[in-house]
């Protein structure tokens, strides 16, 4: 589904040596459909080949940061085979890596909704700033489905990971995201943009390729570790998670293309929230 979005569905301006990228979905709370992914990744791409750009700071358009993969264009494309389904969560779970791999490090300006496929692109990013009303989340196992890219882990510890992906908990504030180390700083709403700019400009100040030299190896030491193997075993098995279309999957389907989004994530949260 296309959303009419007044300058594209991410823009992009310089900021000095901070290049801003906005995800521009505001009607979907920028959930992330193919458009806005490739958009994503011709943007840094385009980051990395720029001498000027030094840091990429990443935030969303309108009432949240992103509320994750578009569950419209999932219920539109339907049930799929297990090759396609590979190709898939491959191709975005390589997408995400790609900005983990950027040269140049990426912050996330993050501010209300910031879920499931949203917290994974947020995840993503080197660092994370977010206002004090942001909430965080896995909420795919309400409904028959999985972690597209597991990151969480590495993040935050496997003990914690567990606990929030196998509860779907979607409502994780963000001082509770700090205490966890979910994100880097905590700062009221209003003051979210200059405080993530002011971040972003006190890493712009230092030596260019110390600081990525920097990034590499503290990726490596992840590397090290089987991040990557890691990510491609979980690929493998969330194809056996979106393969089995398990009735609550289907059902979200369904009410999505009867009743609209809305309409699902009522049914799907309703036991959650004391309602059924």
């Amino acid at each position: 589904m296309t959303e009419a979005t007044e300058g594209g569905v991410l823009l992009s301006e310089d900021l000095g040596p901070v290049r801003r990228l906005t995800l521009n979905r505001p009607g979907s709370l920028n959930a992330l459909n193919a458009e806005l992914m490739d958009a994503l990744e011709a943007a840094f791409d385009a980051a990395a080949e720029d001498d000027e750009v030094r840091i990429v700071v990443l935030r969303g358009a309108g009432r949240a940061f992103c509320a994750g993969y578009d569950l419209n264009q999932d219920a539109e494309e339907g049930t799929k085979d297990a090759a396609e389904w590979h190709r898939e969560l491959d191709r975005d779970t390589k997408r995400l890596l790609r900005i983990l791999e950027l040269p140049k490090p990426v912050i996330a300006s993050v501010h209300s909704y910031c879920l499931a496929g949203g917290t994974d692109l947020m995840l993503a990013c080197d660092l994370a700033v977010a206002s004090d009303d942001a909430v965080f989340g896995y909420v795919d196992i309400r409904f028959g489905s999985g972690v597209v890219s597991m990151f969480l882990p590495w993040v935050v510890g496997v003990r914690k990971a567990k606990e929030l992906l196998f509860t779907g908990e979607d409502r994780i504030p963000a001082d509770e995201a700090l205490r966890i180390g979910l994100v880097n700083r905590v700062v009221p709403r209003d003051e979210l943009g200059a405080a993530t700019m002011a971040l972003a400009q006190e890493i712009a100040k230092n030596e260019p390729f110390v600081v990525q030299t920097t990034k590499r190896a503290l990726n490596r030491a992840w590397d090290v570790a089987g991040f990557r193997a890691a990510l491609a075993a979980n690929t493998e098995l969330d194809v056996m998670i979106e393969t089995a279309n398990l009735p609550a999957r289907d059902e979200f389907r369904r009410i999505t293309s009867e009743q609209g989004l809305k309409a699902a994530i009522a049914w799907r949260d309703a036991k959650f929230r004391g309602e059924g």
